[in-house]
């Protein structure tokens, strides 16, 4: 359970130090749950000190952060699965990239697999996320101290 803004943005710094290259992060939730929220956690723990905000438009932001270079997707427009698959995103998520993706289910079945997937969703005290992996990247993420830690609280 993440009760307050600064336990999701927590649960995102805490995710940052695992991250490995060409990690996939899949955030589902409605719009307000957190997703953006948890991004910019992980960028800031990250070093990044500029503004995050959601590539809703763009559909993309690039981060190069010393060793890293982390797109941050928003797919929250797209309208057809097909237009992943035109915008030529497959290159991105085939090379060391790490790729957080917010509403990937409108990728369609064109988006590769994730690492983790996480889901953020409204509760009464907060935010209430789960979080399952198909991946050893991913198992290694939810295998954080940090992680299990923040959801605790």
């Amino acid at each position: 359970m993440l009760h307050t803004e600064a336990d999701t943005l927590r649960l995102g710094a805490n995710l940052a130090p695992a991250l490995g290259r060409g990690t996939k992060i899949y955030l589902r939730g409605d719009l307000g749950a957190g997703k953006t929220t948890l991004v910019r956690g992980l960028l800031r723990a990250l070093g990044h000190e500029g503004p995050v905000k959601s590539p809703t438009y763009t559909l993309v932001e690039l981060y190069e952060l010393s060793r890293l270079h982390l797109h941050h997707f928003d797919f929250y427009r797209l309208s057809h699965w097909e237009e992943w698959d035109d915008a030529g995103f497959r290159e991105i998520f085939g090379s060391d990239s790490i790729c957080l993706v917010e509403w990937p289910e409108n990728a369609g079945p064109s988006l590769p697999p994730p690492d983790l997937l996480m889901h953020l969703e409204h509760a009464p005290s907060g935010r209430l996320v789960t979080m399952n992996t198909p991946t050893a990247a991913g198992l290694s993420l939810l295998q954080q101290p940090s992680i299990a830690a923040t959801l605790k609280r």
